[in-house]
């Protein structure tokens, strides 16, 4: 991982598209912090396409989609993204699975929540459960005391011994049903909504995460970022970012935002 601060000025000027993880990348603290948002204010000012790439809930992805300066929204890890077209006040709902699969996985996730609960103690459903359309996240941290690696890796093992997928974020476990994920679901979005074959622009993309749910990503994009914090899980993750920012949570985000607005501003200048 290099400093965000190394990147080459063609590189930083040649990204079209932000992707962006939310827990721990756009937020510190569990805070949305000024910074943050204006950063991704001024990248859309700057003629950038913008997605969050989350496993948070379709609730907020919803809320995201309408109010935030973003394209759109992927949601639950990859299991569908959202997208509003303002010209018309219409919200775009796309789903990895139909509707009766997604509550024929419920059930199934169902009894993987009921084993979590009994056979890891100290762990909770998270609180944005109820807003969730596809997945189960267990809190390990976000709301409850934090639980140590040992018992995050063994919720992780009862989700795939139930036969789900399991990802790590920095405080969740997020089991599905399911062989989408956050970069499959970004590739659709990207070609139905942005119109751009991602394999074909690899290097015009810069992904933000921060955690080893976000390694899908790392490993794709040549130009994947880190925030700070990823560092707590160096060893954990199957692939780092390529950059890194000083600083951790939101303040990284808007440090790695400057970089690609400086460059771009600079081309404009001498073009």
């Amino acid at each position: 991982m290099r400093p965000i601060a190394e990147m080459p000025h063609e590189t930083a000027a040649g990204i079209e598209l932000v992707l962006v993880d939310i827990d721990d990348t756009l937020t510190t603290d569990g805070q949305l912090p000024g910074a943050a948002y204006q950063a991704l204010e001024d990248l859309r000012v700057a003629g950038l396409a913008i997605a969050p790439v989350t496993g948070r809930p379709a609730g907020w992805c919803d809320m995201i989609a309408r109010f935030w300066p973003v394209d759109g929204v992927i949601g639950e890890n990859g299991a569908m993204y959202f997208a509003y077209d303002r010209e018309t006040s219409r919200m775009h709902r796309i789903y990895a699975a139909d509707a009766e699969t997604r509550a024929q996985n419920a059930q199934r996730l169902a009894h993987v929540r009921t084993r979590i609960l009994a056979e890891v103690p100290g762990a909770a459903i998270s609180a944005d459960q109820a807003y969730r359309e596809a997945d189960l996240a267990v809190d390990f941290c976000e709301d409850v005391p934090a639980l140590p690696s040992e018992a995050v890796d063994r919720i992780k093992a009862i989700f795939e011994e139930e036969g789900a997928v399991a990802k790590i974020s920095s405080i969740h476990v997020n089991g599905w049903f399911g062989s989408y994920d956050k970069l499959t679901m970004t590739q659709r979005f990207a070609r139905e909504v942005l119109g751009t074959d991602l394999e074909q622009r690899l290097d015009k993309v810069l992904y933000v995460g921060d955690s080893p749910n976000d390694a899908p990503m790392f490993a794709r994009f040549p130009n994947a970022c880190g925030v700070a914090n990823v560092r707590d899980f160096v060893g954990r993750m199957e692939a780092n970012p390529t950059w890194i920012a000083s600083a951790r949570g939101g303040e990284g985000f808007a440090e790695i935002a400057s970089v690609v607005l400086n460059a771009h501003q600079v081309s404009r200048r001498s073009a």
